[in-house]
């Protein structure tokens, strides 16, 4: 009768061309098993510090909606303070009014925080450039 044949082989292929086809599959997805494993393990890797940034230290002053709170602040010279950024995706920016025009002065931004760091007693106004209703004083003590 002639050689029997097994479900689903193909005539003229040996058992080692069937094995290398199941090998080379078998290894592909060890591979790609490995791929996954991997990233979840890099993905999981860093500081606990990249994470989330770091708390502010020291005065903080909140830009939400269209306004800076609180709108005037009194620090000790030598104290930063941080401007938290969230009014819900509308811009702003802090920008020194008078004296303080050379030293105030952020990025626009909707999210996020500036700081400064107040070295001299004095009275900082500021405004934001794209709504100058907004208005805020930082009045630094010795």
């Amino acid at each position: 009768m002639g050689t029997p044949r097994r479900e689903g082989s193909v005539p003229g292929q040996t058992t080692l061309d069937v094995m290398r086809g199941r090998g080379s599959s078998w290894i592909a997805g060890v591979a790609l098993a490995a791929s996954i494993s991997m990233a979840g393990v890099v993905a999981g890797c860093g500081s606990p510090d990249s994470a989330a940034p770091e708390a502010p230290t020291g005065p903080v002053v909140q830009v939400a909606n269209m306004a800076y709170a609180p709108a005037t602040l009194t620090v000790t010279a030598g104290d930063t303070v941080t401007w938290n950024f969230d009014d819900r995706g509308v811009t702003h920016d802090v920008v020194g009014v008078g004296a303080a025009k050379s030293v105030l002065r952020s990025r626009l931004m909707q999210t996020g925080t500036f700081t400064y760091t107040f070295t001299e007693p004095g009275t900082y106004e500021y405004t934001c450039s794209l709504h100058p209703e907004m208005t805020g004083t930082v009045v630094v003590t010795p």
